[in-house]
Protein backbone atom coordinates (compact mmCIF):
# COMPACT_ATOMS: atom_id res chain seq x y z
CA UNK A 1 0.00 0.00 0.00
CA UNK A 2 1.52 3.38 -1.04
CA UNK A 3 0.92 6.67 0.75
CA UNK A 4 -1.80 7.72 -1.69
CA UNK A 5 -3.95 4.67 -0.99
CA UNK A 6 -3.17 4.56 2.74
CA UNK A 7 -5.77 7.33 3.02
CA UNK A 8 -9.25 7.48 1.44
CA UNK A 9 -8.40 10.75 -0.28
CA UNK A 10 -11.83 11.43 -1.79
CA UNK A 11 -13.52 11.35 1.61
CA UNK A 12 -11.01 13.82 3.09
CA UNK A 13 -12.21 16.40 0.54
CA UNK A 14 -15.61 16.56 2.25
CA UNK A 15 -14.02 18.45 5.15
CA UNK A 16 -14.34 22.25 4.73
CA UNK A 17 -12.17 22.95 7.82
CA UNK A 18 -14.89 25.02 9.49
CA UNK A 19 -13.81 23.98 12.99
CA UNK A 20 -17.26 23.10 14.34
CA UNK A 21 -15.85 19.69 15.29
CA UNK A 22 -13.17 21.09 17.62
CA UNK A 23 -15.18 21.45 20.81
CA UNK A 24 -16.84 18.09 20.25
CA UNK A 25 -13.50 16.25 20.19
CA UNK A 26 -12.29 14.80 23.51
CA UNK A 27 -8.61 14.70 22.51
CA UNK A 28 -8.68 18.31 21.31
CA UNK A 29 -10.24 19.29 24.64
CA UNK A 30 -7.36 17.55 26.41
CA UNK A 31 -4.53 19.07 24.39
CA UNK A 32 -5.82 22.13 22.56
CA UNK A 33 -3.58 20.98 19.70
CA UNK A 34 -4.89 21.27 16.15
CA UNK A 35 -3.42 17.90 14.99
CA UNK A 36 -5.39 16.22 17.79
CA UNK A 37 -8.69 17.49 16.41
CA UNK A 38 -10.85 15.88 13.69
CA UNK A 39 -10.12 18.79 11.36
CA UNK A 40 -6.42 18.45 12.06
CA UNK A 41 -6.41 14.71 11.52
CA UNK A 42 -8.25 15.05 8.21
CA UNK A 43 -5.66 17.63 7.14
CA UNK A 44 -2.87 15.21 8.08
CA UNK A 45 -4.54 12.42 6.10
CA UNK A 46 -4.97 14.66 3.07
CA UNK A 47 -1.33 15.75 3.26
CA UNK A 48 -0.18 12.12 3.32
CA UNK A 49 -2.35 11.31 0.30
CA UNK A 50 -0.97 14.32 -1.59
CA UNK A 51 2.62 13.35 -0.74
CA UNK A 52 3.48 16.46 1.27
CA UNK A 53 3.68 14.55 4.56
CA UNK A 54 5.23 11.19 5.40
CA UNK A 55 3.12 8.67 7.38
CA UNK A 56 5.75 8.60 10.10
CA UNK A 57 5.51 7.77 13.81
CA UNK A 58 4.06 11.21 14.67
CA UNK A 59 1.30 10.76 12.10
CA UNK A 60 0.57 7.27 13.41
CA UNK A 61 0.47 8.57 16.99
CA UNK A 62 -2.22 11.12 16.13
CA UNK A 63 -4.29 8.44 14.43
CA UNK A 64 -3.93 6.17 17.49
CA UNK A 65 -4.72 9.04 19.89
CA UNK A 66 -8.22 9.38 18.39
CA UNK A 67 -10.96 7.62 20.39
CA UNK A 68 -13.12 7.12 17.28
CA UNK A 69 -16.08 8.38 19.31
CA UNK A 70 -17.50 10.03 16.15
CA UNK A 71 -18.76 13.07 18.07
CA UNK A 72 -17.26 15.09 15.22
CA UNK A 73 -19.76 13.49 12.83
CA UNK A 74 -22.67 14.87 14.88
CA UNK A 75 -21.10 18.36 14.78
CA UNK A 76 -20.03 18.30 11.13
CA UNK A 77 -22.22 20.28 8.67
CA UNK A 78 -20.55 18.63 5.67
CA UNK A 79 -21.23 15.00 6.53
CA UNK A 80 -17.59 13.93 6.75
CA UNK A 81 -17.46 10.15 7.31
CA UNK A 82 -14.72 10.41 9.90
CA UNK A 83 -15.20 6.90 11.30
CA UNK A 84 -14.75 5.31 7.87
CA UNK A 85 -11.75 7.56 7.17
CA UNK A 86 -10.06 6.58 10.41
CA UNK A 87 -10.69 2.85 9.99
CA UNK A 88 -9.24 3.01 6.45
CA UNK A 89 -6.12 4.87 7.61
CA UNK A 90 -5.53 2.66 10.63
CA UNK A 91 -5.78 -0.42 8.43
CA UNK A 92 -3.22 1.08 6.06
CA UNK A 93 -0.87 1.92 8.91
CA UNK A 94 -1.06 -1.62 10.23
CA UNK A 95 -0.05 -2.88 6.80
CA UNK A 96 2.80 -0.36 6.51
CA UNK A 97 4.08 -0.38 10.12
CA UNK A 98 5.41 -3.68 11.29
CA UNK A 99 6.09 -2.53 14.85
CA UNK A 100 7.90 -4.57 17.47
CA UNK A 101 7.66 -8.33 17.59
CA UNK A 102 5.84 -8.10 20.93
CA UNK A 103 3.25 -5.65 19.56
CA UNK A 104 2.62 -7.76 16.46
CA UNK A 105 2.34 -10.95 18.49
CA UNK A 106 -0.06 -9.33 20.97
CA UNK A 107 -2.30 -8.07 18.16
CA UNK A 108 -2.30 -11.45 16.42
CA UNK A 109 -3.12 -13.33 19.62
CA UNK A 110 -5.81 -10.85 20.65
CA UNK A 111 -7.55 -10.35 17.33
CA UNK A 112 -6.96 -13.63 15.52
CA UNK A 113 -6.82 -16.18 18.37
CA UNK A 114 -8.81 -14.96 21.38
CA UNK A 115 -11.69 -12.78 20.15
CA UNK A 116 -12.97 -15.16 17.42
CA UNK A 117 -12.83 -18.23 19.70
CA UNK A 118 -15.35 -19.01 22.44
CA UNK A 119 -12.95 -21.57 23.92
CA UNK A 120 -10.09 -19.05 24.06
CA UNK A 121 -12.33 -16.37 25.60
CA UNK A 122 -13.52 -18.80 28.27
CA UNK A 123 -9.96 -19.87 28.99
CA UNK A 124 -8.79 -16.24 29.34
CA UNK A 125 -11.71 -15.52 31.70
CA UNK A 126 -10.83 -18.56 33.81
CA UNK A 127 -7.17 -17.56 34.03
CA UNK A 128 -8.11 -13.95 34.73
CA UNK A 129 -10.48 -14.84 37.54
CA UNK A 130 -7.88 -17.15 39.07
CA UNK A 131 -5.30 -14.34 38.94
CA UNK A 132 -7.72 -11.95 40.60
CA UNK A 133 -8.63 -14.37 43.38
CA UNK A 134 -4.99 -15.13 44.18
CA UNK A 135 -3.95 -11.46 44.18
CA UNK A 136 -1.68 -11.89 41.16
CA UNK A 137 -3.50 -9.19 39.17
CA UNK A 138 -3.09 -6.67 41.97
CA UNK A 139 0.63 -7.48 42.23
CA UNK A 140 1.32 -7.27 38.48
CA UNK A 141 -0.61 -3.99 38.13
CA UNK A 142 2.09 -2.26 40.21
CA UNK A 143 4.43 -2.46 37.22
CA UNK A 144 4.19 0.18 34.54
CA UNK A 145 3.63 -2.17 31.61
CA UNK A 146 0.51 -3.59 33.28
CA UNK A 147 -0.94 -0.52 34.98
CA UNK A 148 -4.17 -0.89 32.97
CA UNK A 149 -4.91 -3.93 35.13
CA UNK A 150 -5.43 -1.66 38.15
CA UNK A 151 -8.94 -0.92 36.88
CA UNK A 152 -9.63 -4.38 35.49
CA UNK A 153 -13.23 -5.48 36.12
CA UNK A 154 -13.90 -8.34 38.49
CA UNK A 155 -14.52 -11.43 36.39
CA UNK A 156 -17.68 -13.18 37.62
CA UNK A 157 -17.67 -16.83 38.74
CA UNK A 158 -18.29 -19.46 36.09
CA UNK A 159 -21.97 -19.85 37.06
CA UNK A 160 -22.58 -16.23 36.08
CA UNK A 161 -20.67 -16.61 32.83
CA UNK A 162 -23.08 -19.15 31.40
CA UNK A 163 -23.92 -18.67 27.73
CA UNK A 164 -27.45 -17.86 26.67
CA UNK A 165 -29.70 -20.70 25.59
CA UNK A 166 -30.14 -21.01 21.80
CA UNK A 167 -33.81 -20.12 22.31
CA UNK A 168 -35.62 -18.15 25.01
CA UNK A 169 -39.40 -18.38 24.58
CA UNK A 170 -41.77 -15.43 24.72
CA UNK A 171 -43.98 -14.97 27.76
CA UNK A 172 -47.67 -14.29 27.33
CA UNK A 173 -48.94 -13.33 23.89
CA UNK A 174 -46.22 -14.08 21.30
CA UNK A 175 -45.40 -11.11 19.06
CA UNK A 176 -42.50 -12.38 17.03
CA UNK A 177 -38.98 -13.76 16.83
CA UNK A 178 -35.71 -11.86 17.16
CA UNK A 179 -32.06 -12.77 16.85
CA UNK A 180 -29.86 -11.65 19.74
CA UNK A 181 -26.15 -10.90 19.55
CA UNK A 182 -24.49 -12.60 22.51
CA UNK A 183 -21.10 -11.07 21.76
CA UNK A 184 -17.54 -12.12 22.49
CA UNK A 185 -16.70 -10.43 25.80
CA UNK A 186 -20.27 -9.94 27.06
CA UNK A 187 -20.76 -13.50 28.40
CA UNK A 188 -17.45 -13.35 30.28
CA UNK A 189 -17.96 -9.93 31.90
CA UNK A 190 -21.65 -9.07 31.57
CA UNK A 191 -23.57 -12.31 31.32
CA UNK A 192 -26.18 -10.68 33.55
CA UNK A 193 -26.81 -8.01 30.89
CA UNK A 194 -27.37 -10.67 28.23
CA UNK A 195 -29.77 -12.53 30.52
CA UNK A 196 -31.63 -9.31 31.28
CA UNK A 197 -31.84 -8.57 27.56
CA UNK A 198 -33.59 -11.81 26.61
CA UNK A 199 -35.77 -11.63 29.75
CA UNK A 200 -37.08 -8.18 28.79
CA UNK A 201 -37.67 -9.30 25.21
CA UNK A 202 -39.57 -12.33 26.52
CA UNK A 203 -41.76 -10.08 28.69
CA UNK A 204 -42.50 -8.00 25.61
CA UNK A 205 -43.65 -11.16 23.79
CA UNK A 206 -40.59 -11.94 21.67
CA UNK A 207 -38.81 -15.25 21.32
CA UNK A 208 -35.04 -14.77 21.30
CA UNK A 209 -32.73 -16.92 19.21
CA UNK A 210 -28.96 -16.96 19.70
CA UNK A 211 -26.80 -18.70 17.08
CA UNK A 212 -24.49 -20.95 19.09
CA UNK A 213 -21.79 -20.86 16.39
CA UNK A 214 -21.40 -17.08 16.56
CA UNK A 215 -18.73 -15.40 18.70
CA UNK A 216 -17.50 -11.99 17.51
CA UNK A 217 -18.89 -9.32 15.15
CA UNK A 218 -15.45 -7.85 14.33
CA UNK A 219 -16.06 -4.37 15.75
CA UNK A 220 -12.78 -4.22 17.68
CA UNK A 221 -10.89 -5.45 14.65
CA UNK A 222 -12.25 -2.71 12.38
CA UNK A 223 -11.67 0.07 14.90
CA UNK A 224 -8.06 -1.01 15.43
CA UNK A 225 -6.89 -1.45 11.86
CA UNK A 226 -7.46 -5.19 11.30
CA UNK A 227 -9.72 -4.76 8.29
CA UNK A 228 -9.10 -8.28 7.00
CA UNK A 229 -10.13 -9.78 10.34
CA UNK A 230 -13.17 -7.48 10.50
CA UNK A 231 -14.27 -8.56 7.03
CA UNK A 232 -13.89 -12.26 7.83
CA UNK A 233 -15.91 -11.95 11.06
CA UNK A 234 -18.58 -9.86 9.32
CA UNK A 235 -19.07 -12.69 6.84
CA UNK A 236 -19.33 -15.25 9.64
CA UNK A 237 -21.83 -13.06 11.50
CA UNK A 238 -24.01 -12.63 8.44
CA UNK A 239 -24.06 -16.37 7.80
CA UNK A 240 -24.88 -17.19 11.43
CA UNK A 241 -27.89 -14.87 11.58
CA UNK A 242 -29.30 -15.23 8.05
CA UNK A 243 -31.40 -18.28 8.93
CA UNK A 244 -33.21 -16.61 11.86
CA UNK A 245 -36.68 -15.91 10.50
CA UNK A 246 -40.18 -15.46 11.91
CA UNK A 247 -43.14 -17.81 11.51
CA UNK A 248 -43.90 -16.46 8.02
CA UNK A 249 -40.31 -16.84 6.87
CA UNK A 250 -39.35 -13.15 6.98
CA UNK A 251 -35.87 -12.29 8.32
CA UNK A 252 -36.09 -11.38 11.99
CA UNK A 253 -34.63 -8.25 13.59
CA UNK A 254 -31.22 -8.70 15.22
CA UNK A 255 -31.18 -7.07 18.66
CA UNK A 256 -27.81 -5.80 19.91
CA UNK A 257 -27.21 -4.60 23.48
CA UNK A 258 -23.72 -3.23 22.75
CA UNK A 259 -23.74 0.18 21.06
CA UNK A 260 -20.27 -0.29 19.56
CA UNK A 261 -21.13 -3.66 18.04
CA UNK A 262 -24.49 -2.42 16.76
CA UNK A 263 -22.97 0.63 15.07
CA UNK A 264 -20.35 -1.56 13.39
CA UNK A 265 -22.88 -4.15 12.22
CA UNK A 266 -25.09 -1.43 10.74
CA UNK A 267 -22.04 -0.32 8.71
CA UNK A 268 -20.96 -3.77 7.50
CA UNK A 269 -21.40 -2.84 3.84
CA UNK A 270 -18.46 -0.41 3.88
CA UNK A 271 -16.11 -3.34 4.56
CA UNK A 272 -16.71 -4.65 1.04
CA UNK A 273 -16.19 -3.10 -2.40
CA UNK A 274 -19.37 -2.12 -4.24
CA UNK A 275 -18.88 -4.89 -6.83
CA UNK A 276 -18.29 -7.57 -4.18
CA UNK A 277 -21.35 -9.88 -3.76
CA UNK A 278 -20.88 -9.53 0.01
CA UNK A 279 -21.56 -5.78 -0.23
CA UNK A 280 -25.26 -6.18 -1.01
CA UNK A 281 -25.55 -9.13 1.37
CA UNK A 282 -24.02 -7.01 4.15
CA UNK A 283 -26.36 -4.13 3.33
CA UNK A 284 -29.44 -6.37 3.64
CA UNK A 285 -28.12 -7.76 6.91
CA UNK A 286 -27.46 -4.27 8.31
CA UNK A 287 -31.08 -3.28 7.73
CA UNK A 288 -32.09 -5.93 10.28
CA UNK A 289 -29.79 -4.71 13.07
CA UNK A 290 -31.44 -2.74 15.89
CA UNK A 291 -30.12 -1.54 19.20
CA UNK A 292 -31.84 -3.00 22.26
CA UNK A 293 -33.29 0.37 23.33
CA UNK A 294 -34.29 1.17 19.76
CA UNK A 295 -36.25 -2.08 19.49
CA UNK A 296 -37.86 -2.00 22.93
CA UNK A 297 -38.95 1.62 22.40
CA UNK A 298 -40.92 0.72 19.26
CA UNK A 299 -44.61 1.52 19.96
CA UNK A 300 -45.86 -2.08 19.99
CA UNK A 301 -42.99 -3.38 22.13
CA UNK A 302 -43.10 -0.42 24.49
CA UNK A 303 -46.88 -0.77 24.95
CA UNK A 304 -46.47 -4.40 26.00
CA UNK A 305 -43.89 -3.46 28.63
CA UNK A 306 -45.98 -0.52 29.83
CA UNK A 307 -48.85 -2.87 30.58
CA UNK A 308 -46.56 -5.15 32.58
CA UNK A 309 -45.00 -2.27 34.48
CA UNK A 310 -48.26 -0.51 35.29
CA UNK A 311 -48.94 -2.29 38.55
CA UNK A 312 -45.36 -2.75 39.70
CA UNK A 313 -44.63 -1.31 43.15
CA UNK A 314 -42.15 1.53 43.53
CA UNK A 315 -40.12 3.05 46.34
CA UNK A 316 -41.63 5.76 48.53
CA UNK A 317 -38.72 8.04 47.61
CA UNK A 318 -37.77 8.23 43.96
CA UNK A 319 -34.31 7.03 42.94
CA UNK A 320 -32.33 9.59 40.92
CA UNK A 321 -31.11 8.08 37.65
CA UNK A 322 -29.04 9.64 34.87
CA UNK A 323 -28.41 8.40 31.33
CA UNK A 324 -24.99 8.67 29.69
CA UNK A 325 -25.15 8.41 25.90
CA UNK A 326 -22.69 5.87 24.51
CA UNK A 327 -20.84 7.53 21.62
CA UNK A 328 -21.68 4.78 19.15
CA UNK A 329 -25.35 5.02 20.10
CA UNK A 330 -25.89 8.77 19.84
CA UNK A 331 -23.27 9.79 17.27
CA UNK A 332 -23.04 6.69 15.08
CA UNK A 333 -26.61 5.34 15.34
CA UNK A 334 -28.37 8.66 16.11
CA UNK A 335 -30.32 7.04 18.94
CA UNK A 336 -30.95 9.51 21.74
CA UNK A 337 -34.60 9.74 22.81
CA UNK A 338 -35.41 6.01 22.94
CA UNK A 339 -33.43 5.02 26.07
CA UNK A 340 -34.68 8.10 27.90
CA UNK A 341 -38.27 7.23 27.02
CA UNK A 342 -37.74 3.71 28.39
CA UNK A 343 -36.27 4.99 31.66
CA UNK A 344 -39.29 7.26 32.06
CA UNK A 345 -41.48 4.14 32.08
CA UNK A 346 -39.85 2.76 35.22
CA UNK A 347 -41.76 3.23 38.46
CA UNK A 348 -40.11 5.07 41.32
CA UNK A 349 -37.29 6.84 39.48
CA UNK A 350 -36.47 10.47 38.82
CA UNK A 351 -34.46 10.87 35.63
CA UNK A 352 -31.98 13.75 35.65
CA UNK A 353 -29.85 14.93 32.74
CA UNK A 354 -26.08 15.08 32.97
CA UNK A 355 -24.20 17.99 31.39
CA UNK A 356 -22.56 16.85 28.18
CA UNK A 357 -24.12 13.41 28.39
CA UNK A 358 -22.96 12.85 24.79
CA UNK A 359 -19.31 13.45 25.65
CA UNK A 360 -17.01 10.42 25.41
CA UNK A 361 -16.20 8.56 28.64
CA UNK A 362 -12.83 7.37 27.31
CA UNK A 363 -13.62 3.67 26.94
CA UNK A 364 -13.48 3.43 23.13
CA UNK A 365 -13.19 -0.34 22.83
CA UNK A 366 -9.69 -1.33 23.91
CA UNK A 367 -8.46 2.30 24.05
CA UNK A 368 -8.73 2.30 27.86
CA UNK A 369 -6.44 -0.75 27.92
CA UNK A 370 -3.90 0.57 25.44
CA UNK A 371 -3.91 4.18 26.69
CA UNK A 372 -5.18 4.07 30.29
CA UNK A 373 -3.89 7.53 31.24
CA UNK A 374 -5.53 9.23 28.27
CA UNK A 375 -8.77 7.33 28.87
CA UNK A 376 -8.81 8.35 32.55
CA UNK A 377 -8.17 12.00 31.60
CA UNK A 378 -11.15 11.95 29.21
CA UNK A 379 -13.40 10.52 31.91
CA UNK A 380 -12.28 12.90 34.68
CA UNK A 381 -14.59 15.87 33.90
CA UNK A 382 -17.51 13.54 33.36
CA UNK A 383 -17.09 12.13 36.86
CA UNK A 384 -17.65 15.64 38.19
CA UNK A 385 -20.69 16.01 35.95
CA UNK A 386 -22.05 12.74 37.34
CA UNK A 387 -21.44 13.90 40.91
CA UNK A 388 -23.29 17.14 40.19
CA UNK A 389 -26.45 15.23 39.21
CA UNK A 390 -26.57 13.56 42.64
CA UNK A 391 -27.79 10.45 40.81
CA UNK A 392 -27.73 7.10 42.60
CA UNK A 393 -27.59 5.15 39.33
CA UNK A 394 -25.80 5.88 36.05
CA UNK A 395 -27.31 4.00 33.12
CA UNK A 396 -25.64 3.26 29.80
CA UNK A 397 -26.10 0.98 26.81
CA UNK A 398 -22.60 -0.23 26.01
CA UNK A 399 -20.39 -2.71 27.90
CA UNK A 400 -17.18 -0.77 27.34
CA UNK A 401 -18.77 2.36 28.79
CA UNK A 402 -20.10 0.33 31.70
CA UNK A 403 -16.58 -0.90 32.48
CA UNK A 404 -15.04 2.56 32.13
CA UNK A 405 -17.64 4.24 34.33
CA UNK A 406 -17.46 1.50 36.97
CA UNK A 407 -13.69 1.91 37.23
CA UNK A 408 -13.94 5.70 37.37
CA UNK A 409 -16.71 5.71 39.98
CA UNK A 410 -14.64 3.37 42.14
CA UNK A 411 -11.50 5.54 41.82
CA UNK A 412 -13.46 8.69 42.67
CA UNK A 413 -15.18 7.08 45.65
CA UNK A 414 -18.67 7.91 44.36
CA UNK A 415 -21.60 5.96 45.76
CA UNK A 416 -23.17 5.39 42.33
CA UNK A 417 -24.37 2.18 40.76
CA UNK A 418 -23.47 1.72 37.08
CA UNK A 419 -26.00 -0.36 35.15
CA UNK A 420 -27.04 -1.29 31.63
CA UNK A 421 -30.54 -0.18 30.65
CA UNK A 422 -31.56 -3.82 30.10
CA UNK A 423 -30.73 -4.55 33.74
CA UNK A 424 -33.00 -1.79 35.07
CA UNK A 425 -35.89 -2.80 32.81
CA UNK A 426 -35.56 -6.43 33.85
CA UNK A 427 -35.31 -5.45 37.52
CA UNK A 428 -38.49 -3.38 37.28
CA UNK A 429 -40.35 -6.16 35.49
CA UNK A 430 -39.24 -8.90 37.88
CA UNK A 431 -39.07 -7.15 41.24
CA UNK A 432 -40.75 -3.77 40.99
CA UNK A 433 -38.64 -1.23 42.88
CA UNK A 434 -35.34 -0.20 41.29
CA UNK A 435 -32.50 -0.86 43.72
CA UNK A 436 -29.81 1.87 44.05
CA UNK A 437 -27.45 -0.86 45.28
CA UNK A 438 -25.87 -3.17 42.74
CA UNK A 439 -27.29 -6.67 43.21
CA UNK A 440 -24.33 -8.05 41.25
CA UNK A 441 -21.59 -6.34 43.28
Amino acid sequence: MDDATLVDYAKTLDCIHCGLCLNACPTYKLTGAEPSSPRGRVHLMRSVAEGTLQPDSEFAEEMDFCLLCRACESACPSGVQFGVLMEHTRAGLQTERRGSFFARAARWIGFRVILPSRFALRLVAFVGRSAQRTGLTRFVSRFGFARALRDAPTIPPSAKRALLQPMTPARGEPRGVVGVLQGCMMPELFGRVNRATVAVLAEAGFESRVPSAHVCCGSLHAHNGDREGARFLAQKTIVCFEDIVDASGHPSPIVVNSAGCGAHMKDYAHLFDADDPWHERAHRFAERVVDFSEFVALPRTRAALERRLRDRPSRAQAVRVTWDDPCHLCHAQKIRSEPRALLDLLPGIERVEMRDSEGCCGSAGIYSLLRPDDAAAVLEPKLQELSDTRAAILVTGNPGCQLQWSAGVKRAGLNVRVAHIAELLDEALQHGPIDPADRNA
